[in-house]
């Protein structure tokens, strides 16, 4: 009980910062401004480890170019899309994970205004904390 009390503190306090920023967090881990180790880079896309995983595995797969979410989607950012998957793929492939989940989360349930992927393996997933 005391662990999720200290989860949902710590993920109220992200979301309000989030909230509140001009400034969106993954552009300013894309271009560097925030530390953060990429476990993959391309041209397109980065990939790092969530900061609060829900699952053994939890990496966030983000395109550079900003784009709010997925409703906001269009044609010209297909090439992103695709990279985004790609990436996802060669990322599965070098775990060498079985089994696993790709989750784009929207509206409330998007805790940074900035499209991103979830690569989600691992014996449980806590789909609440996500």
């Amino acid at each position: 009980m005391i662990r999720r009390v200290k989860f949902l503190a710590k993920e109220a306090q992200l979301r309000v910062k989030y909230m509140t920023s001009k400034d969106c967090i993954f552009c300013k881990i894309v271009s560097g401004e925030m530390k953060t180790n990429f476990i993959v880079e391309t041209d397109k896309v980065v990939a790092f480890n969530d900061i609060n995983p829900v699952s053994d595995v939890h990496i966030l797969i983000v395109p550079k170019k900003h784009i709010e979410s997925a409703v906001e989607i269009s044609d010209s950012d297909a090439s992103d899309l695709v990279e985004m998957h790609r990436v996802a793929k060669k990322l599965v492939e070098d775990n060498k994970l079985e089994a696993f989940r790709l989750a784009y989360n929207g509206g409330r349930f998007q805790h940074v205004g900035h499209l991103h992927m979830h690569l989600l393996a691992g014996q449980k997933v806590d789909w609440k904390k996500l």
